[in-house]
């Protein structure tokens, strides 16, 4: 009998930290099945525009909605690509430049599933999960984020 998945918390509150990242690659060593990793770090850019510098972003997100859609995407790269692991993990509240905001880490026997699995992922996070950004200025003002 096959186990049933059900929905993870991808939020973290904050900047994702080094240690966290490294605690995760860490925790794979012991699994002997896995020949290839894929990890993208995202990282909040100290962005010029006419209006301030980026400074920070402040996320927030629809959390019932993004979980259940992160739990749907999930699903469909595990039925798409040999993995063996796939962990998400994007920051809510206020991360500031240089800081990391979006970890994405899949592992499969053979590289190339763990490569493709990771860039579709992270594109698919960036275009169907229900997260804002909110840009944080130099100047003390603020403007929501479009995601490229």
């Amino acid at each position: 009998m096959e186990k049933k998945r059900t929905p993870k918390n991808i939020f973290v509150e904050g900047a994702i930290s080094p240690d966290k990242i490294a605690k995760s690659i860490a925790n794979h060593s012991t699994k002997t099945d896995i020949g290839g990793h894929s990890i993208f770090l995202g990282q909040v850019r100290a962005d010029k525009k006419e209006e301030g510098s980026v400074v920070a972003i402040e996320y927030t997100a629809y959390e019932d909605m993004a979980l259940q859609q992160a739990f749907e995407i999930r699903e469909a790269i595990f039925a798409k690509y040999p993995l063996t692991c796939m962990h998400i993990y994007h920051s809510l509240g206020e991360v500031k430049t240089g800081e990391i905001c979006l970890f994405v880490f899949t592992s499969s026997k053979h590289r190339k599933a763990a490569i493709d699995a990771c860039e579709e992922l992270v594109e698919r996070i960036k275009k169907e999960l229900p997260i804002w950004g909110k840009e944080i200025l130099d100047n003390e003002k603020s403007e929501w984020k479009v995601n490229t």
